[in-house]
């Protein structure tokens, strides 16, 4: 296959350009199509589908690598990534956005304030198909080797069947163990969520500050879930909606008495 005739896939993340997972994910879809990178220029995790729009936006060329392919950083979220290769670098629609390999786990409800999720959906806002993908590892120096045949596949499926308008991947795949993986399950979200606490101290100036802590709770049994299934070993796909309405009430809501 020609170079011309390759997808063109959007490379992102939230650990920022430099991270071991970006770096993994780069080099597996180098293989696949024509390669552009944007990313940020530093760890932006946890920032949702935060945009900058109060403070200067820069981009720059990266140059720190040893492909051939064009990269960028921006100093802003993941969203900014990919609006600014959307309107500013890219000359066409990718084929595919990409967004990770995240360090550390994006199922159940930390799809909501994943940075590396938000960017998949605002490629899938703008018509793009989006894979995010994270790896239930927080260290700076996971391996992701074990991983890769798998999301080298899932790639080469969605390039193959394509995505419908509105949906997203969420890829999570279990931290590395002594056994292989048992292969990949699509899942729905789990119902689990966090019970937080805010530890709070004091300064050496007599000024309070606060760290944010607390446990994941878990409460759906059900067997179908991605919690369950990274529980089990094997990497989970949840296809993700970017629309929020509750439709299920809507009929519901049209009982209700609204006239003044």
């Amino acid at each position: 296959m020609e170079e011309k005739d390759k997808p063109l896939i959007l490379v992102t993340n939230d650990d920022g350009i430099t991270a071991k997972g970006i770096r993994t994910l780069v080099a597996i879809a180098s293989k696949l199509g024509n390669v552009v990178v944007v990313a940020p220029d530093s760890p932006q995790s946890a920032m949702g589908h935060a945009i900058t729009i109060n403070n200067t936006l820069y981009l720059k060329e990266f140059t720190q690598h040893e492909y051939d392919h064009k990269e960028y950083t921006t100093s802003g979220t993941p969203v900014d990534c990919v609006k600014m290769a959307s309107h500013e670098i890219l000359e066409r629609k990718p084929d595919l956005c990409i967004s990770g390999i995240n360090h550390g786990s994006n199922s159940a409800i930390n799809v909501i304030y994943s940075g590396t999720m938000s960017a998949a959906v605002e490629a899938g806002i703008e018509g793009i198909p989006a894979i995010g993908f994270s790896l239930c590892d927080y260290s700076a120096d996971a391996d992701f080797d074990a991983s890769a045949p798998y999301i080298e596949k899932i790639i080469k499926q969605v390039l193959e069947h394509g995505m419908p308008k509105g949906v997203v991947f969420n890829v999570n795949i279990p931290k590395v163990s002594e056994e292989p993986y048992k292969g990949i399950k699509i899942c729905r979200q789990a119902n689990a969520h966090w019970e937080e606490e805010f530890d709070k101290r004091t300064n050496p100036y007599g000024k309070d500050y606060y760290w944010l802590t607390g446990k994941f709770v878990n409460n759906d049994k059900g067997e179908d879930t991605d919690e369950w299934a990274l529980a089990h070993n094997y990497i989970s796909i949840v296809p993700t909606q970017f629309d929020l309405t509750a439709h299920h009430y809507i009929s519901t809501l049209n009982t209700w008495e609204f006239e003044v």
